[in-house]
């Protein structure tokens, strides 16, 4: 019984997710994609020069 009061109270907390989620405007999703955009260039920036680094030491 315990199994399937887990998954009621999943299934409560799943519809209540969705009534309160929207459909982002343009803008924020251009906000949103320039943002992630941004972090992976940092993130592979950083990744590169720790490489760069690594094969100049050796």
């Amino acid at each position: 019984m315990d199994v399937f009061g887990g998954l009621r109270n999943f299934i409560l907390q799943s519809q209540r997710v969705l009534i309160v989620t929207h459909k982002p405007s343009q803008y924020e999703f251009r906000h949103i994609a320039s943002s992630t955009a941004l972090g992976m260039i940092v993130i592979g920036a950083i990744g590169f020069a720790i490489t760069l680094i690594v094969s100049v030491l050796r």
